[in-house]
């Protein structure tokens, strides 16, 4: 199998297309170089976390430090965008709220997974 076929690679994968095309299109230039570019590197670092830690899902403590780490820059993605959106940055509410969304149930997602491969880690020492 490969990460790919992970649910919660594919949705990283959507939003970090999304969150590029938006910064390139709905950005003021300053911005663009500012919180865009910092939106950009927190949305690909849930992609990245997600890759390498399961490259290292032999072992699965540090598959689940990966999972972690993607998830505190899931959070941090959602901040990005929640300021881009309050300072008026990002003007578009349909592309702020599918965002938004889009995010949250990775979140969701994510926190899903991590419990499922903590619970078969119990499981295996009991």
């Amino acid at each position: 199998m490969s990460y790919k076929k992970l649910e919660v690679w594919q949705i990283a994968n959507k939003i970090v297309i999304e969150i590029h095309r938006m910064t390139l299109e709905d950005l003021p230039k300053f911005e663009m170089y500012e919180t865009g570019r910092q939106i950009r590197k927190s949305s690909k670092s849930i992609q990245s976390n997600i890759v390498e830690g399961y490259g290292r899902r032999k072992y699965q403590q540090d598959y689940i430090h990966f999972l972690i780490i993607a998830f505190g820059s899931q959070q941090e993605t959602v901040d990005h965008l929640e300021t881009l959106y309050s300072t008026g940055s990002l003007k578009r509410e349909k592309v702020y709220e599918s965002l938004k969304e889009d995010l949250d149930h990775l979140g969701r997602k994510l926190n899903r997974f991590i419990e499922k491969i903590s619970l078969s880690i119990k499981k295996a020492k009991s």
